[in-house]
This record gives C-alpha cells, structure tokens and sequence, in this order.
C-alpha cells in the first residue's frame, strides 16, 4: 500500500505554546460564569415555583436554602453574578475603543476579580443587616 504524505503546514498554537495573561484567564471565567448563572437562574426559578406550589413545598426550598450549603451556593451564585456583570461593563468599555493598551488590559482584567470578592462581601453584609 502506498503512503500518503501529509502536506506540510503550520499546527495551530496550543495552550501548552500560549503564556497564561490576565486577559485569557478571566475570558475563561466570564464564560465559567456565564454558565454558572443559568445554573443560578434554575435556583431561583425553583424557589419561585416553590412559592407557587405552596407552604409545604416553599418550607423544603427554604430549608435547603438557609442550610449552610444552601447559603454557600447562594453565596458562589452571587459572586458570579458579580464578577460576570464586572466582565461585561469591561468588555463594554472594550467596544468603545477605551483601556485597549496592554496594562490597562491588564488592570482591567485585574479590577474584575478583586472587585467581584468584596462587592459581593458587601452585598451579604449589606442584606444580612436589612433582613435582621
């Protein structure tokens, strides 16, 4: 049987080729997020059929919610939703043309994740403090 020979042509570059930047990895948890919130999204759709359902039903979705897991879950579902809007007003900033230079990239990218952990810290104190 004959070989074939593979023309030869450039391989695309792989991760294992690229250097890890801020940019890449928080592109990489915009879209983690994103996905996150429809999980998030199914959360609150559950608690709201809950209501609907009646006492009995919305007393096991609360239960589950105010359990310590359940508040940790509630907890990851708001920093998503956080950190996931920060990366679409940064991505919105991107689309007018402003922060393009590599260290405002870069800062920009930086802003997203150490501004999601205390504005949702501020957003459970803020609420646990209303609904005392």
């Amino acid at each position: 049987m004959a070989e074939v020979n593979a023309p030869s042509r450039p391989l695309s570059p792989h991760l294992q080729i690229y250097r890890w930047t801020w940019t890449m990895a928080m592109s990489i948890a915009h879209r983690a997020t994103g996905a996150a919130n429809y999980v998030g999204a199914a959360l609150v759709a559950t608690w709201l059929v809950a209501m609907a359902w009646g006492p009995g039903a919305y007393e096991s979705v609360q239960g589950f919610f105010g359990s310590w897991i359940g508040r940790l879950v509630l907890f990851g579902y708001t920093w998503s939703l956080v950190h996931h809007m920060l990366g679409g007003v940064r991505h919105l900033v991107w689309d007018f043309g402003h922060g393009m230079e590599p260290g405002q990239r870069m800062a920009m990218a930086r802003f997203t994740l150490f501004a999601s952990v205390p504005l949702t810290l501020a957003i459970w104190i803020v609420t646990y403090f209303v609904m005392r």
